[in-house]
């Protein structure tokens, strides 16, 4: 660190300690807006900056927030000794450049979804906040929704019993990328979620897809395999007439339902299942179906964003290390990964 940087960060470590995290954030299209309202709404943070390309953005920014500097180079925000934290709202591909200037100049770094568009950037980008002592936190909004609280709530107590699959269908017409395909785009959120729920880490992954209107995927299949014989499956598309956004997760003791699309229901548990008996040697299985009442719990009513910024104010605040942080942002790139050598050789089995 040079001597500018060490004057910056002994400046930005002393405006922590009045515990408001001041931000800039680059990007400014579809999710940036809601990044810098959540952050202007939450008590302990200040947005000082906010960085866009495109006039017609910044000129949006100036009439809502006259109060917050606008850039269209990021390397203000960067070399500004009045920022603390960096959010990364901009394509997969710009992340990884962005986000390590970011850490060399001592800010910490909330980065959107997918972390990086490799693995070996993640590693890097992981190595360096460590050596620097800051915080990554990668935008797995979903952890922070009251229906996959519940749900994980529910696994870890074992209302389910032992996990048998995961099958998610997220399909809808558009909104179509141009830098990455279906499954970079969509199945970060499913990745996600299973990395946090299901304990075993997968062995191997296959993919299937295809490309009708561009260069890139826009239908997708993914099955993953666990180790303890957990199976799950995503299908991803832009191609769907209908918006779908649906989850099945399969349990020993109780089957769950999850529809991100219902209003109150979000989640329904069936008391439903497959009992195995042994009767007179192996040869002779007896299999009895379950069927019991369906129930649907009480979701908390809470706007995800905010609560996953709160939380990483919280991290760095009392130096903790956020549960959705740089190596849980590598484990959904490694299998975004090992789905993507598997699509180039139409759908032939990749172990993770």
């Amino acid at each position: 660190m040079n001597p500018v940087q060490m004057e910056q960060s002994e400046e930005a470590s002393a405006k922590r300690k009045t515990g408001i995290v001041r931000f800039g954030v680059i990007g400014y299209g579809y999710w940036g807006p809601n990044v810098v309202r959540n952050l202007e709404s939450l008590d302990d943070s200040k947005v000082v900056m906010i960085c866009d390309k495109s006039p017609a953005a910044r000129k949006r920014i100036q009439n809502l927030y006259s109060n917050i500097q606008v850039t269209a180079e990021s390397e203000n925000i960067m070399t500004s000794s009045e920022i603390d934290a960096v959010a990364v709202v901009t394509p997969v591909w710009t992340h990884y450049e962005l986000a390590k200037t970011a850490l060399e100049n001592g800010k910490h770094v909330f980065v959107e979804k997918p972390f990086t568009s490799n693995v070996a950037q993640a590693e890097e980008l992981i190595e360096l906040a460590e050596k620097k002592n800051l915080k990554i936190m990668v935008d797995h909004t979903f952890l922070f929704t009251g229906a996959v609280k519940k749900i994980a709530q529910l696994v870890k107590e074992g209302a389910l019993g032992k996990l048998y699959y995961y099958d998610s269908t997220r399909v809808n017409l558009g909104l179509f990328q141009h830098d990455v395909n279906v499954l970079w785009d969509l199945a970060p959120h499913d990745l996600s979620i299973m990395d946090h729920l299901i304990d075993e880490k997968p062995e191997a992954i296959v993919a299937t897809g295809q490309s009708h209107l561009n260069s890139h995927e826009d239908v997708a299949y993914m099955t993953v395999y666990f180790p303890n014989k957990v199976i799950a499956h995503i299908n991803v598309n832009w191609l769907s007439p209908v918006k779908v956004r649906t989850t099945l997760i399969g349990g020993e003791k109780k089957m769950l339902v999850w529809n991100d699309l219902e209003a109150d229901e979000k989640i329904k548990i069936y008391d439903k299942g497959v009992n195995i008996n042994n009767q007179q040697g192996v040869y002779k299985l007896l299999v009895n179906y379950r069927s019991g009442d369906m129930w649907a719990p009480q979701i908390e009513q809470i706007e995800a964003l905010r609560q996953e910024l709160g939380y990483f104010l919280n991290c760095i605040s009392s130096n903790q290390t956020p549960t959705n942080d740089g190596h849980a942002g590598l484990r959904v790139v490694k299998m975004l990964e090992a789905a993507t050598v598997s699509l180039g050789k139409r759908g032939e089995l990749v172990y993770v």
